[in-house]
């Protein structure tokens, strides 16, 4: 085997880093569950103006990404991003969801929403904190 370091990957080759976890996700619990989901507001161009991405398993939910574009924002629309995908992941039989954000972003922002801090971990990056967030539904 030989190894190549790429910064910008192909999305089929990370798709199957993907799909390898999953497999062994499913083997070692035995829930096969898992579905993608994603949300995305777009213009009249269809250029995404905001968005979320992530995916449901073993009655989590998980966020991976929620953006709104900058002029956008503080009008409701990450609000409403995280509602939708918490409806849809209740719909599919989640109990809980968790996602992760930076001291720059916004854990405020979802600690008002209801998740709470699990995890922290100073100077990621330098001079920032990472934060990993729960809420139960």
């Amino acid at each position: 085997m030989r190894y190549v370091i790429e910064d910008e990957p192909r999305p089929a080759d990370v798709r199957a880093l993907e799909d390898g976890i999953y497999e062994y996700n499913v083997e070692q619990t035995g829930r096969a569950d898992g579905r993608w989901i994603a949300i995305f507001g777009y213009d009249a161009d269809g250029r995404v103006m905001a968005g979320l991405s992530g995916w449901t398993w073993a009655g989590w939910l998980k966020v991976n990404n929620l953006w709104v574009r900058k002029d956008l924002r503080r009008k409701g629309h990450g609000r409403e991003l995280l509602a939708a995908a918490e409806t849809e992941a209740k719909a599919r039989g989640c109990a809980r969801a968790t996602l992760d954000t930076y001291s720059f972003q916004a854990p405020q922002f979802y600690q008002r929403l209801g998740y709470r801090i699990v995890a922290a971990v100073d100077d990621m990056p330098a001079g920032h904190t990472h934060y990993t967030l729960v809420k139960d539904f």
